[in-house]
């Protein structure tokens, strides 16, 4: 198992469609940041699938150290 790479120390922010899944990359390694293109393939991390449940802006973990995953918990100040 790999342990994941910071995309960035700063979210993502993302305006989401209310009812729609979203993948977001947990491994760090996407070209699609902050989702997930399959890149985590033989690590042993997985997507973590996120339904918004109202259409709006949020902030996706992009340094892939939230607790609140796949959302920003502010982890990336501390990094």
């Amino acid at each position: 198992m790999s342990d994941p790479i910071p995309a960035q120390k700063e979210p993502y922010k993302v305006q989401v469609e209310a009812g729609k899944k979203y993948f977001w990359c947990a491994c760090g390694r996407s070209k699609k940041q902050p989702f997930c293109d399959g890149s985590h393939s033989g690590t042993g991390i997985t997507p973590v699938m996120y339904e918004a449940a109202a259409s709006k802006d949020v902030f996706f973990c992009g340094c892939k150290q939230s607790a609140k995953q796949p959302l920003c918990d502010g982890s990336h100040s501390r990094l």
